[in-house]
C-alpha cells in the first residue's frame, strides 16, 4: 500500500479546510473544490505524488463514509422506498455494466474480460461522490434518500459483481448456478455479517453511558463489520451499510445513551468530512499525472456509454413502478440519471485490477477519464439542474 505521510496528511488537512471555506463562500461543490486542489498540490516542486491505492480506498475511507450515511437514515423511510433502491441497484447495475461493456467490445474492440471489468466497475455510482455532492444540496426528502440509498445499494452490488467477474476471468467455471449461488452469499453474508456484529457492539454499549467508549464502540461495528465481512468472502459495503442502519435506528432506542447520540453524530460527521477531503484530493494528485491518452477518444466513447448505460438502467426500471405508490417523478429519475456520479469506488476497483488483464492500464486511464467528467461536469451543474427543475426545499427524512 502507498503510504500516506504525516506530513502529507498535515498538508492534505489544512488543504481541505481552506477548499471547504472557499467553496461555501462561492457556492461551488466542495468534491470539485478538493479534486481541484489535488491537482494543483500535485505540481507544486518538493511534493510527492499523492498516493492512492486500493488499500486507502476500501479499507480506510470506505468503511467511515458508509457508515456515516447508514447513520443517518431512518429504517421507517427506507424500508417504504427499499424495493425501488433494490430494484434500481442491482438489477440497474446489471443493466448498466451490459451496455458499457457491449459498447467497449463493439466499438473499442475491446476483450470481453476487459470490458466486462470495466463495465462493471464504472457502473457503481460511487457513494463517496454522490453523498458529497448531495449534502450540499438542500433537496425535496424522497429525492435525496433515493439518491443517497440507491447509491449506498448501488455500491455493493457492483462490488459483489466485480468480485463475481474476476473468478471469471480468473478462468475459474462460473456456470449460472456457481454466479446466483456466489451472489446470494456475499449479498446475505453482507447483511448477516452487519446484523450480528452491530448486535454485539450494541450489547456492550448498553452496559456504559461513557461517550468515549460508545463512539470507540461504533468505530469497531464500522471498520470491524467491513473487515470480517471481507475476510470471509462478502460484501464488506453492505456489512458496513447493515451495521450502520441498525446503529442508527436500533441504537438510539437504548443501547447508546440519549447523552452520547450527539458526541456520536458529531463524531461520524467528521469522520466523513474527513475520508472525503482527504479521497477527492488524492484523487485530483491522480488525475493530474494521467497520460495524454487520458483525453483520447476512447475516453469520450466511454463517458457516453456510461451516461446511456445508466439512462437504460433508470427510464425502464422506474417506469415498470408507474402506477404503483412507489413511482418516482420523472425529474427525480432525470436527477437520478445524472446525479450518478462516479468516483474513489471505481478507481479503487480498477487499481485492483490483477496484472494478466489485457487493457488493465486502459481500463485504469479511461476509469480516470470518466470519475473527471463526473466530478466536474456533473459535479459542477447538479446545484443548476435541481434549481432549474425546482427540486429544492423541505427538511431530510432524517430531520423530520
Amino acid at each position: 500500500m502507498d503510504e500516506l505521510s504525516i506530513p502529507t496528511l498535515g498538508m492534505i488537512l489544512l488543504t481541505a479546510s481552506l477548499v471547504a471555506m472557499t467553496c461555501r463562500r462561492l457556492r461551488l461543490p466542495y468534491s470539485v473544490g478538493l479534486v481541484a486542489a489535488g491537482i494543483a498540490l500535485s505540481f507544486l516542486p518538493g511534493v510527492a505524488k499523492l498516493p492512492l491505492s486500493p488499500d486507502l480506498v476500501f479499507t480506510v475511507f470506505l468503511p467511515p463514509l458508509i457508515f456515516q450515511a447508514a447513520l443517518e437514515i431512518e429504517w421507517r423511510h427506507f424500508r417504504v422506498n427499499l424495493p425501488v433502491t433494490v430494484l434500481l441497484a442491482f438489477p440497474g447495475v446489471v443493466i448498466a455494466a451490459a451496455a458499457v461493456a457491449a459498447g467497449m467490445r463493439l466499438l473499442l474492440d475491446w476483450s470481453w474480460i476487459g470490458a466486462g471489468l470495466f463495465g462493471v466497475l464504472i457502473a457503481a455510482t460511487d457513494p463517496v461522490s454522490v453523498l458529497a455532492a448531495f449534502r450540499e444540496i438542500r433537496v425535496q426528502p424522497r429525492l435525496g434518500l433515493l439518491v443517497e440509498s440507491e447509491s449506498l445499494l448501488n455500491d455493493g452490488a457492483a462490488a459483489v459483481s466485480f468480485a463475481i467477474m474476476l473468478v471469471v476471468a480468473s478462468g475459474a467455471s462460473a456456470t449460472p448456478l456457481a454466479i446466483a449461488s456466489s451472489f446470494a452469499w456475499m449479498v446475505a453474508g453482507g447483511v448477516a455479517v452487519g446484523s450480528t456484529v452491530a448486535a454485539v457492539l450494541l450489547l456492550v454499549a448498553g452496559r456504559t453511558e461513557d461517550h468515549l467508549v460508545e463512539i470507540t464502540l461504533t468505530t469497531i461495528a464500522a471498520y470491524g463489520s467491513f473487515l470480517i465481512a471481507e475476510k470471509f468472502g462478502t460484501s464488506g459495503v453492505l456489512a458496513t451499510l447493515t451495521a450502520g442502519l441498525m446503529v442508527g435506528n436500533v441504537g438510539w432506542k437504548g443501547a447508546i445513551s440519549a447523552n452520547a447520540r450527539s458526541h456520536v453524530l458529531a463524531f461520524w460527521e467528521y469522520a466523513a468530512f474527513l475520508a472525503n477531503s482527504v479521497v477527492f484530493i488524492l484523487i485530483g494528485g491522480h488525475e493530474a499525472h494521467q497520460p495524454l491518452a487520458f483525453f483520447a477518444a476512447s475516453s469520450a466513447v466511454a463517458v457516453v456509454l456510461v451516461l446511456l448505460g445508466r439512462m437504460l438502467a433508470i427510464y425502464p426500471l422506474c417506469a415498470l413502478l408507474n402506477g404503483s405508490p412507489l413511482k418516482v417523478d420523472l425529474k427525480h429519475q432525470h436527477i437520478l440519471v445524472w446525479g450518478g456520479l462516479r468516483g474513489s469506488l471505481a478507481l479503487g476497483l480498477a487499481l485492483a485490477l490483477p496484472e494478466n488483464i489485457a487493457e488493465r492500464s486502459a481500463i485504469i486511464v479511461t476509469a480516470f477519464a470518466v470519475v473527471a467528467f463526473s466530478i466536474f461536469v456533473q459535479g459542477l451543474t447538479m446545484p443548476w439542474l435541481i434549481g432549474r427543475m425546482r427540486l429544492t426545499g423541505g427538511k431530510r427524512d432524517s430531520e423530520a
